[in-house]
């Protein structure tokens, strides 16, 4: 039977006769696991490569369902067909009910690596018998040198040794399989009404939940403090951006998700109004009498007392001044609000938020109006830092504790001019953010979808707009405590994330984001615990443990995103490093061989770029990282001081020179 038959083959071939060594039940195992569980896809992939599979079908479906994991599509037989019939390549593969047949054929998902090596091991097989009939028939031709024959069997084993195990590296700039926002670490009225959001809207939840931290956050930021240690107060403030590209219904996400914030506002200004009005007509009566004594004392005539005038006019004038005009109420600024206004509505109101669906904050902050960026009031509002501007009203010259909230949707290219902005990563405007970077759910969307149940949208609403009127009611911000064991759980994390900037470390080239994601996290945690507890009114007490963890879980998530985004706008030294490191391992050495392995030192010695192996570590991990290299952990010396020196194996694709991986 023809291998591309729309009919599969089942059959198992055990090498004898003319059939190769093949397992079509293993191939069928392990592409049904991939097409049962996520987990495995990745297990799978890390085994065999689709042109490990004896059937040209079923490497085509690993392939097809290897890209959908990497774009962050779910892959299912319905999705997967979808996708082959858009490719044209479902009738070859035996259509989609041979989908369902390779679940079906799965005994369990779990195995799915075990699969995967039966199929490496007969596809090792393969190639050993196809380099030793090619080597037979060039001996037999007597047309090339024992040597050379030698030589290229030596590298055909080699290669058969080495490369079945190494699967396409992942493209510097993407990450193969980023994180889905944990929406079980939310609290429950904010966790159900996310998930329904995003069925509803057929979009990743990563954006209605970065959205809901704005919102809660809108609430919370610059109100409510949480006290880690003494010394150390976290405001609850959060900058959060989700970059999506166009068409991902950004727009209907943020709607959903900020609805109650604007519906308070509206209903704060509303009931302020005739208070406003009360005390602008107060203050106007009060300077037109001082005004009035004034125009008495400037008639001329020496039957007027200029003198007494002069006084009670200035003491009626003093009065007037007296007479406070509360601000109109506000939670949010427009999302195209320039750094002076901005500093403005800070200095007047102190907590704010600046929410948009779209990215012009972020061209504001890069500078569309002003030469030279004005990034001052975007770092002292995050911290809490006193602010002070010449350009602010008489009443209230400068503002202690400022806070602003920013939630933002943009498209991933703004935030590459985002870091192109002079001074966004010295300074530390970059290191301020939390990101998502979810895929784009665009062309595997379905178009009639469960609206969000009344119930949930009306329990978001409610407890949203409790703790809004909550938290904005408060004279003066609030601090709240951790329990000890909180306390020792973000003493955990510390640790922890001091370990993971250790040079090689996961962490070591973004030392300025890091070094914020301890306290990123206790105001997640802070965030999550008003949530918790805002129905009950039992706000005020200390922040659990429980709490920290489940933070910890979303900062994780932002973690890895971070780093996919400063990838992504190649804000750090070390992707520059990685490509420069790529093209020097693209190129053959003056023998015309190629690397196959080298060490630290090597890599330092390939560009005047380089000065110490420590300049080069963060590069190396990066590509460690994305799949194009791989380290031999060297044996201990036995000498104190003198660790061994790791030695880099070189992605076979590489070794030949293959300009196509990256």
């Amino acid at each position: 039977m023809n291998a591309d038959s729309p009919t599969p083959d089942t059959g198992t071939g055990t090498g004898t006769g003319t059939t190769p060594p093949n397992d079509q039940d293993a191939e069928q195992a392990a592409l049904g696991a991939m097409l049962l569980s996520r987990d495995a896809i990745s297990a799978v992939s890390a085994v065999v490569v689709p042109d490990d599979y004896y059937r040209p079908a079923h490497a085509t479906i690993h392939a097809a369902i290897a890209e959908m994991h990497t774009a962050g599509h779910p892959a299912d037989p319905i999705t997967l067909a979808a996708r082959l019939r858009d490719a044209g390549d479902l009738h070859r593969v035996g259509g989609a009910s041979y989908l369902h047949t390779l679940v079906q054929a799965t005994p369990t998902a779990a195995n799915g690596p075990y699969y995967a090596q039966i199929v490496a091991d007969t596809a090792k097989q393969r190639r050993l018998i196809e380099t030793g009939v090619r080597l037979i028939a060039e001996s037999r031709q007597g047309t090339t040198d024992a040597a050379q024959i030698a030589a290229r069997a030596t590298t055909a084993l080699t290669t058969i040794h080495t490369s079945e195990q190494w699967p396409a590296p992942v493209l510097l700039g993407t990450h193969a399989s980023l994180p889905t926002f944990p929406v079980s670490a939310l609290t429950p009225w904010v966790a159900e009404h996310v998930a329904a959001v995003a069925e509803f809207t057929q979009t990743p939840p990563d954006l209605a939940a970065t959205m809901a931290l704005a919102a809660v956050s809108t609430a919370a930021g610059g109100r409510v403090h949480v006290e880690v240690r003494p010394g150390w107060r976290e405001q609850a403030n959060l900058y959060l951006v989700c970059a999506m590209p166009p068409a991902s219904r950004k727009s209907d996400v943020f709607a959903a998700m900020t609805e109650p914030i604007y519906d308070v506002e509206r209903q704060m200004q509303e009931e302020s109004r005739a208070r406003i009005i009360e005390a602008e007509t107060e203050k106007e009566a009060a300077l037109a009498e001082a005004e009035g004594l004034m125009a008495k004392a400037r008639k001329p005539g020496g039957a007027v007392d200029r003198t007494a005038l002069v006084a009670e006019a200035s003491a009626a004038k003093l009065l007037a001044e007296q007479i406070h005009v509360p601000p109109r109420p506000r939670l949010t600024v427009s999302g195209d609000i320039t750094p002076e206004p901005l500093a403005q509505q800070l200095a007047v109101h102190r907590c704010l938020a600046a929410l948009s669906p779209e990215g012009d904050l972020f061209d504001i902050i890069a500078g569309r109006y002003s030469a030279k960026p004005n990034l001052g009031v975007f770092l002292q509002a995050h911290k809490g830092e006193r602010l002070q501007t010449d350009r602010i009203t008489r009443e209230q010259p400068s503002v202690d504790k400022p806070a602003l909230t920013i939630g933002v949707t943009p498209q991933p290219a703004v935030l590459q001019d985002l870091a192109s902005t002079p001074g966004a990563r010295d300074r530390g405007l970059l290191a301020r953010f939390l990101y998502a970077l979810p895929p784009s759910n665009l062309g595997y969307r379905r178009t009639r979808t469960t609206p969000v149940p009344p119930p949930i949208a009306q329990r978001y609403h409610s407890r949203l707009t409790h703790l809004l009127h909550t938290l904005c009611a408060l004279p003066e911000p609030v601090t709240v405590p951790l329990t000890p064991q909180a306390d020792r759980a973000v003493e955990a994390l510390q640790d922890t994330l001091e370990a993971s900037l250790r040079p090689g470390q996961p962490l070591a080239h973004v030392p300025d984001w890091a070094g914020k994601l301890v306290g990123h996290t206790a105001r997640v945690a802070l965030l999550l615990h008003l949530a918790d507890r805002i129905a009950a009114d039992n706000w005020g007490a200390p922040v659990g443990e429980d709490v920290i963890t489940r933070a910890s879980s979303i900062t994780d998530y932002y973690t890895q995103h971070a780093l996919a985004v400063f990838d992504l706008i190649a804000a750090d030294p070390a992707t520059d490093a990685a490509h420069t490191i790529l093209e020097w391992l693209r190129r053959p050495r003056t023998d015309g061989t190629w690397r196959t392995t080298f060490k630290r030192r090597d890599a330092v010695a390939a560009s005047r770029r380089f000065r110490t192996v420590t300049q080069v570590e963060p590069a190396l991990a990066l590509l460690e990282t994305h799949g194009y290299l791989r380290t031999d952990t060297p044996p201990r010396t036995g000498r104190a001081g003198h660790p061994a020196t790791a030695t880099y194996r070189v992605h076979p694709s590489l070794q030949e020179g293959n300009k196509d991986v990256n």
